[in-house]
C-alpha cells in the first residue's frame, strides 16, 4: 500500500492499449495516477508525449530508475512473463494486459515471481467490469438461477481485416503472438467464462488456421466443454466474420439468461425444471415462467475502471477486481482448445503445460 497521493506510474509499451491507458490517465479520468514514465524501442512513439513524462527505450532502466513505483505491461504478448518477472523483481507493483502469457507454463513462472504480498499485482481484463457479467455473476452465486445445465457462448463479433494483421510483423504468429483469436480478442471472453462458471474438465475444439485470413494461427474455433457437474458448453468464436454477434445463453434449472446487445434478459420458470419435470402430469405441459427485468449499471467497457481498481489496490488496499495470479486460467482456456485441435483429440484439464509448450514451440 502506498504512502504517495498517487501513484507514479511508467507504462512499458505504447501500441493500442499502452496508448489507451496512457491517454486516459492524461486527460484525467483515473483518480490517483500519476503517469511519469513511458517505455518503447520506437523514438517517434516517445516523443508524442511532453518534457514532463520521462521516455526510456529500455524498460528495464525505467524500472531502475526510482521514477516510478507500478508499471503497465503492454507489450507484445511473449514479453508479459519476462517483463512482468523483471517487474515484481525490483519491488515494483505491476499491471499486466491480457494475456499475462502466452502459455500456461510462462504464466506459472510468472505468478511464481510474485512473492512480495505488498505489491499489487492486476492483470488487464476489463470486461469484468462490464455490468451485465456482473449481474449474471451474482444470480450465479446467489442461486437464483440453480444448476447450471447449458452454456452456449457465439463472439463472432470480433472481426479483423487483413490490414489489422499486416500492422505489426509479431501479430498473428506463433512464435510472436503465440496464437490468434483466442489468445488475443477472447482472452477477455474465456476469462469471463471462467469467472462465471469455473473451469471446465474437458475441451474438445475445431480450430481453423487461417480460414478468414493470410495468417498461420487461428481465426475461427468451436469448442465443446465438459463441467465436472455434468453441464456442457458451446464456444463459438472468429475474427472473420461481419457483422457477427455477441450472444451468450445460459441455462440453468430455474430459467434462461440471455445476454445479447447489450442487454440481460432473464426468463424465470415458476418452479425448477427437473421438479417440473417429474411432477407435470400433461407430456407437452412446460413450466409457467415470465420474464424479470434485470437493471444493470451504464454499460462501460472497463478500460478506466479496472486501471482505477489498480491504483485503489496501491493506495488503499483495495480488494482487485482481476488479480493476475487468476489470469492462468483464460490462458489455460485459450491453450486447451489449441492443444485439442493440434492433437485432434479431447483435452483433460488441468492441461500439461511443458507439453503444450513443446506442441506450441514446435510451430515457431
Amino acid at each position: 500500500m502506498s504512502s504517495e497521493e498517487s501513484v507514479r506510474l511508467g507504462i512499458i509499451g505504447l501500441g493500442i492499449r499502452g496508448n489507451t491507458h496512457a491517454k486516459n490517465i492524461l486527460e484525467g479520468k483515473t483518480k490517483g495516477v500519476e503517469l511519469v514514465a513511458v517505455s518503447d524501442p520506437k523514438q517517434e512513439q516517445l516523443d508524442a508525449f511532453g518534457e514532463s513524462i520521462r521516455k526510456f527505450t529500455d524498460p528495464i532502466e525505467m524500472m531502475e530508475s526510482g521514477d516510478v513505483e507500478a508499471v503497465i505491461i503492454a507489450t507484445p504478448h511473449y514479453s508479459h512473463t519476462t517483463l512482468g518477472i523483471a517487474a515484481l523483481e525490483r519491488n515494483l507493483h505491476v499491471f499486466v494486459e491480457k494475456p499475462i502469457s502466452v502459455h500456461k507454463a510462462d504464466c506459472i513462472k510468472l505468478i511464481s515471481a510474485y512473492k512480495n504480498p505488498n505489491l499489487v499485482f492486476a492483470a488487464g481484463l476489463n470486461q469484468r467490469c462490464i455490468p451485465y457479467y456482473r449481474k449474471l455473476r451474482e444470480l450465479i452465486q446467489s442461486r437464483q438461477l440453480g444448476k447450471i445445465e447449458r452454456i452456449s457462448w457465439t463472439i463472432t463479433d470480433w472481426y479483423r481485416t487483413d490490414a489489422y494483421y499486416q500492422a505489426g510483423s509479431w501479430r498473428a504468429t506463433w512464435k510472436g503472438e503465440g496464437g490468434g483469436v483466442l489468445l488475443n480478442q477472447c482472452s477477455h471472453n474465456l476469462d469471463i467464462l471462467q469467472w462465471l462458471f469455473g473451469m471446465p474438465e474437458k475441451v474438445t475444439a475445431i480450430c481453423q488456421f487461417g480460414r478468414h485470413h493470410d495468417i498461420e494461427v487461428e481465426d475461427a474455433v468451436t469448442a465443446l466443454l465438459e463441467f465436472s457437474n455434468g453441464a456442457t458448453g458451446v464456444f463459438i468464436t472468429s475474427t472473420g466474420e461481419s457483422p457477427g454477434m455477441n450472444r451468450l445463453e445460459v441455462a440453468a434449472e430455474n430459467g434462461l439468461v440471455v445476454i445479447e446487445k447489450g442487454h440481460l434478459k432473464f426468463t424465470q420458470n415458476d418452479k425448477p425444471t427437473p421438479e417440473h419435470c417429474r411432477t407435470a402430469e400433461d407430456g407437452f405441459q412446460k413450466p409457467e415462467s415470465k420474464e424479470i427485468d434485470v437493471i444493470t449499471d451504464e454499460f462501460t467497457y472497463g478500460h478506466v475502471e479496472i486501471l482505477q481498481n489498480f491504483a485503489d489496490a496501491i493506495l488503499t488496499g483495495a480488494p482487485l477486481i482481476a488479480p493476475a495470479v487468476f489470469g492462468k486460467r483464460p490462458v489455460e482456456l485459450a491453450n486447451a482448445m489449441l492443444y485439442s485441435a493440434f492433437k485432434n483429440e479431447a483435452v483433460t484439464l488441468p492441461l500439461d503445460a511443458e507439453a503444450y509448450e513443446a506442441e506450441l514451440t514446435s510451430r515457431y
